[in-house]
C-alpha cells in the first residue's frame, strides 16, 4: 500500500508540472538496434528516469535490447538534449510490441530503481584510464569513488554496484617494475601503498590488499553487484587464493615469496578461477596463466582481425545473461589488457561464458553467482582502444557512440535495477 500511495503522489506531482502524459496509453520506444544514434547517451537517460521513479521496461532481445517507457514531455525532452534516438508510440502499437517479445526469443523486464554506483579507484590520478569511469560519465550516469580506507572502514554496503578499477590485488604494484620503478608516478604509486597499509596495521601492501579483497568478496556474498575488467579480474581472484601464502617477490614486499607457495593457493576462495599458476618472477609483466595471450608475448591476431563473439541466449529462461550480452551485433571488436581473456581451462564450471573468440581458448566475457551477489568479469582494457599503453590520452567516447564494446560495461550498471516482469497471459 506505502509503494503504491508513493507511486501516486510521484505521478500527481509530474501532473502538476504539466509532465504528465496527454494520452496515458503512450509509450516512448528507445530503438537500440542499429538505427540508434548514441547507444550509450540511451543507458543514460534509463538511469535518468530510474532517479526520477519512471520505470523503464528493459525489453531483451527486441531491436538490439530497447528501453520503453510511458511518454513524459520531460523524458521527450531529455532524449533529444542528449542525441538519443526514440520513438513515440499509442497503445496498439504497444500492444504488438509485447505479442511479437511474447512469440520470440525475447522477454519484458521492468526497472524499477536507479542502483547507487560506486568505483574503486585511488585518489591520485593515474596516468592510464579507466573504461567503466569513461563510460558513465559520458552517459551521464552519477557515481561515487571509494578506496581502500572505505572499503576496509565497510562502507562497501552504501553501494548496490561497485567496478574495481584496474588494480593489482597482489600488492604488486600492476608489476610494472621492470618497465617503470623509476618513474615518478610509480615511485609515488609504492609510497601511498605502503603508507595507507601501515596506518590500518599490515606490515606489507600485499597483506592489506588481500584484506581489501576478502572485504570485496564479503560485499559479493551479501548481495552486492560487482564488475571488473582488466588486471583486477585476474588478481583479486589470485589474492584471494592466497590468502595463507606469499606469492610476492622481494622487489615488492623485502622478502621472497614461500617456498611452494603455488602448492598452497586455495582455489575455493576465488571468485571464476581455479587451477592457475601464478608468475612469480617480477620482471615478467604477468600475473598468471588466467591470461590468454600473456600480455609479454606476441599477439596471434591484430586489431583488423581480432574478435569476440557473444553467446546468444533464452530471455524467458535466462534473463541475467540475456541482460548482460544485450548489443547491436553479435560480433565484437576484441581489445587488449594487462589482461586481455580468460584462459577457458581455468574457469570454474560454475561460471558462464558470454563471450568468446572463436577457434581459440580465449573467453572475453563471464558471469557467477556468489552468495546472493553476482560478479562479472570482462577481459581487456578498453573497447575502443585495441593496445592501450601507459600515457596514452582517454579515449573520447563521443567518437564512438555506438560502441558494441562499452555498452557491454553499461548492460552491468542497469543490471541491479531489473526485476521479472510478470505478465498475464
Amino acid at each position: 500500500m506505502r509503494r503504491r500511495f508513493f507511486q501516486c503522489l510521484v505521478f500527481a506531482f509530474f501532473s502538476i508540472c504539466g509532465i504528465a502524459s496527454e494520452a496515458n496509453a503512450q509509450k516512448i520506444l528507445v530503438y537500440m538496434d542499429l538505427k540508434q544514434t548514441d547507444h550509450l547517451k540511451a543507458y543514460g537517460v534509463a538511469y535518468w528516469c530510474l532517479e526520477r521513479s519512471i520505470n523503464v521496461e528493459w525489453l531483451l532481445n527486441y531491436r538490439g535490447g530497447s528501453f520503453m517507457m510511458d511518454f513524459y514531455p520531460a523524458v521527450e525532452r531529455e532524449l533529444r538534449l542528449r542525441g538519443v534516438a526514440f520513438s513515440t508510440i499509442d497503445g496498439a502499437q504497444t500492444a504488438q510490441v509485447y505479442a511479437e517479445i511474447e512469440e520470440g526469443n525475447m522477454d519484458v523486464v521492468l526497472l524499477e530503481k536507479a542502483p547507487k554506483i560506486a568505483v574503486y579507484t585511488p585518489p591520485n590520478k593515474q596516468v592510464w584510464d579507466d573504461a567503466v569511469t569513461l563510460a558513465l560519465t559520458y552517459a551521464e550516469i552519477p557515481y561515487e569513488t571509494l578506496w581502500d580506507e572505505e572499503v576496509l572502514n565497510g562502507e562497501l554496503q552504501k553501494y548496490d554496484w561497485l567496478h574495481l578499477h584496474h588494480e593489482d590485488f597482489t600488492g604488486q604494484f600492476g608489476k610494472f617494475y621492470a618497465n617503470f620503478r623509476n618513474a615518478p608516478w610509480y615511485i609515488e604509486e609504492v609510497m601511498k601503498n605502503e603508507k595507507l597499509a601501515k596506518t590500518y596495521g599490515f606490515d606489507k601492501v600485499s597483506e592489506e590488499k588481500k584484506a581489501v579483497a576478502r572485504k570485496i568478496k564479503d560485499y559479493v556474498a551479501r548481495g552486492g553487484f560487482l564488475f571488473a575488467m582488466c588486471s583486477a579480474t585476474d588478481t583479486i581472484d589470485i589474492a584471494l587464493a592466497a590468502q595463507n601464502t606469499d606469492i610476492v617477490a622481494d622487489v615488492f614486499d623485502g622478502d621472497p615469496p614461500e617456498p611452494g607457495c603455488q602448492s598452497k593457493l586455495d582455489y575455493s576462495k576465488s571468485f571464476a578461477f581455479e587451477n592457475f599458476t601464478v608468475e612469480l618472477n617480477p620482471m615478467v609483466y604477468e600475473h598468471s596463466d588466467i591470461d590468454v595471450p600473456p600480455s609479454n608475448m606476441p599477439r596471434v591476431r591484430n586489431a583488423e582481425t581480432d574478435y569476440f563473439t557473444l553467446f546468444e541466449f533464452s530471455a524467458k529462461y535466462d534473463p541475467v545473461p540475456t541482460m548482460l550480452t544485450q548489443n547491436h551485433v553479435s560480433v565484437v571488436k576484441g581489445f587488449m589488457g594487462q589482461l586481455t581473456a580468460f584462459n577457458r581451462n581455468l574457469i570454474k564450471k560454475s561460471v558462464t561464458i558470454m563471450a568468446e573468440a572463436e577457434g581459440t581458448n580465449e573467453v572475453k566475457y563471464i558471469h557467477g553467482n556468489l552468495g546472493r551477489g553476482t560478479f562479472t568479469f570482462y577481459g581487456g582494457h578498453d573497447p575502443e582502444d585495441y593496445q592501450h599503453f601507459v600515457y596514452d590520452p582517454p579515449t573520447q567516447l563521443s567518437l564512438h557512440k555506438n560502441s558494441p564494446g562499452y555498452r557491454l560495461i553499461l548492460n552491468n550498471i542497469l543490471f541491479p535495477a531489473a526485476k521479472k516482469k510478470k505478465r498475464k497471459t
